[in-house]
């Protein structure tokens, strides 16, 4: 198939690798022209789109979430007839809302996306073919989408590499990633702001490693998703902040049987978890 990506960072560089080792031919646009020729030069991508979107079977938009709608407002009368265009942003809510317009104007479809996948480094240069291997496509369709366009998209991601792909909606996608991604996020900023993080050497092992790896975020791309998320992400944080004043408050009391409750029901938690 003929494959778009709209923006080289981490996430579009490695559906650009992906696409092409998977042996689709790939266009490319970035907002910076030399890393989408950085990536024709690599034999990445075929060609920097230009005026030849209509010519790709999907498009791929890999842009900030503040960025997406005005790009593809700007280019929906380019897009091929049939085409599918999917996001790959980590909100779906403000996205599929501004986007809902084009539910049925039939030409081509627009299905909101998120790859659950990532790492704490970002651009072009760290974008990787196996970024998606095994990981969660997540896809939130329109009512109004048929089948077709679906079943096309579980194929083309399972042949990226993705372990599966999860329909849900976008309501549902932004409480979830709320808590099993952008918390996580706030949590490992505020944890390595402590002054002692900074003697850490000798004192730390696997606990902290884990803690403070996402830390290392782009403050803006990361600015961009935690408002564009707002509401849910602050429903989890407030729950968080409870639940560890809960704690506080029973260090501070000396409470052995309330602190040790508290741990218990964290563990059982835990262990429920699949």
């Amino acid at each position: 198939m003929n494959v778009g990506v709209i923006g080289l960072g981490l996430i579009g560089g490695s559906f650009a690798k992906a696409a092409a080792q998977a042996g689709h031919k790939v266009r490319v646009w970035n907002r910076t022209r030399a890393t989408a020729d950085r990536a024709v030069a690599e034999g990445v991508a075929q060609a920097v789109l230009d005026d030849d979107i209509g010519a790709c079977d999907i498009v791929i938009v890999a842009l900030p979430p503040s960025a997406v709608v005005p790009w593809i407002d700007a280019h929906q009368a380019t897009f091929g007839k049939g085409a599918v265009v999917v996001d790959a942003t980590g909100v779906k809510g403000t996205i599929c809302a501004a986007l809902e317009k084009y539910a049925f104007q039939g030409r081509w479809t627009f299905v909101g996306g998120h790859p659950m996948a990532g790492k704490e480094t970002s651009g072009w240069a760290n974008a990787s073919a196996d970024l998606f291997r095994n990981a969660s496509m997540i896809l939130t369709p329109y009512p109004s989408c048929g089948r077709g366009p679906l079943d096309m998209l579980e194929k083309f991601f399972a042949g990226l590499g993705f372990g599966r792909v999860v329909f849900t909606t976008p309501q549902h996608h932004d409480r979830m990633i709320a808590l099993t991604s952008q918390l996580a996020h706030v949590v490992s900023s505020a944890y390595i702001q402590d002054p002692l993080a900074q003697d850490h050497a000798g004192y730390s092992a696997g606990s902290f490693r884990d803690m403070t790896r996402v830390a290392r975020l782009d403050p803006d791309i990361w600015t961009d998703l935690f408002l564009a998320n707002r509401d849910a992400l602050l429903v989890t944080l407030e729950g968080l902040v409870a639940r560890l004043d809960g704690y506080r408050a029973a260090l501070a009391a000396r409470d052995a049987d309330a602190l040790r409750a508290l741990l218990a029901a964290g563990r059982t938690a835990c262990l429920s978890c699949p």
